[in-house]
């Protein structure tokens, strides 16, 4: 019997490579991956998980402010990403309630590159029309939260939704004050952008307060320090609980192992940290599920304490069936 181990593994590739070149598979190599949806029930909500794609780059100096280079490259090895690179997936969540269609978040919206802006294709794959949603919810007003609000011609991609955003949120980055404060160039594109894909809708676009419903079941959870109106949310049906976390966490190999890190795009950094511990005590003690924007897909899973100041990620176990 041949044991195996790293060197017949390695002989076996290279014999493989000496063998004549056989007739094509009668099916050619695709190069495409099949819809990402993914539904949880949750009691008599069905949850969709929309996944928008994901951005593989090298590695920034800055990305994690408060960590060396090396650190943070040794936990993306450890998760098994690329050398000297990130990969951040994007995954909005969809809520049916049975008496509204809620979408959290909206994506990139759309990418020539098309490694993101997928949500919509995938939206259609799960049977769902943009025009049938009734409500968007925007935990923040970064781009690949809003910029999904709108179509590549510009017209409002969700022609008979009611849109919401934080109040907190919408008053810091509609200030013009505060606009002509920003010293950095990543602040001040933020700016840029949020009066490119809100301007215009500033009557249809109401605002929501932390502590109360959003629809019905929904509950916006005061989560700032990424941005300043920064929000999460509870989902409740009958006595099935859900929590949706936006982006309390970045990459959660990075940013929930390792909470006090400083992600580059948190706004203000120690503050964040603090919420990302608050938040984490409360989905571990309470066995709750949860969904993360930028969770690997499908995104949904348990949080567990390990250690101290530590916490992992047990993802959801992919099922069939509802």
């Amino acid at each position: 019997m041949t044991s195996l181990s790293r060197r017949t593994m390695l002989t076996a590739a290279g014999a493989a490579a000496l063998l004549p070149r056989l007739a094509e598979a009668a099916v050619p190599i695709s190069g495409q991956q099949a819809p990402g949806f993914y539904r949880i029930k949750l009691d008599a909500y069905e949850i969709t998980i929309l996944a928008d794609g994901s951005r593989t780059f090298p590695y920034p100096d800055s990305f994690v402010s408060n960590v060396g280079r090396d650190q943070a490259l040794a936990a993306a090895g450890e998760a098994f990403m690329p050398p000297g690179k990130i990969t951040v997936p994007f995954n909005p969540t969809l809520i049916n309630t049975g008496s509204k269609l809620v979408l959290i978040d909206t994506g990139n919206g759309p990418d020539p590159s098309g490694t993101v802006g997928r949500m919509f294709a995938n939206m259609a794959a799960a049977g769902v029309s943009p025009g049938d949603v009734d409500l968007v919810v925007l935990s923040h007003l970064h781009p690949d939260h809003i910029n999904g609000l709108r179509t590549k011609e510009g017209t409002v991609a969700f022609p008979n939704a009611t849109i919401i955003a934080p109040e907190t949120e919408w008053a810091f980055w509609m200030s013009d004050d505060n606009m002509a404060r920003a010293s950095d160039k990543l602040t001040q594109n933020y700016f840029a952008n949020t009066r490119k894909i809100l301007g215009g809708l500033e009557e249809r676009i109401g605002r929501y307060d932390w502590g109360r419903e959003v629809a019905p079941g929904i509950t916006a959870i005061a989560a700032p320090g990424h941005t300043p109106g920064h929000t999460a949310f509870a989902v409740a049906s009958g006595s099935s609980r859900m929590l949706v976390q936006s982006d309390i966490t970045n990459i959660p190999e990075f940013f929930l192992r390792n909470p006090d890190w400083h992600v580059a795009y948190d706004f203000e950094p120690e503050l964040a940290a603090q919420t990302r511990h608050k938040f984490y005590d409360m989905a571990a003690s309470e066995k709750m599920l949860v969904t993360g924007f930028h969770f690997s897909f499908p995104s949904a899973g348990h949080v567990e304490k390990d250690g101290g100041t530590r916490y992992r990620l047990i993802p959801i176990a992919w099922s069939a069936a509802l």
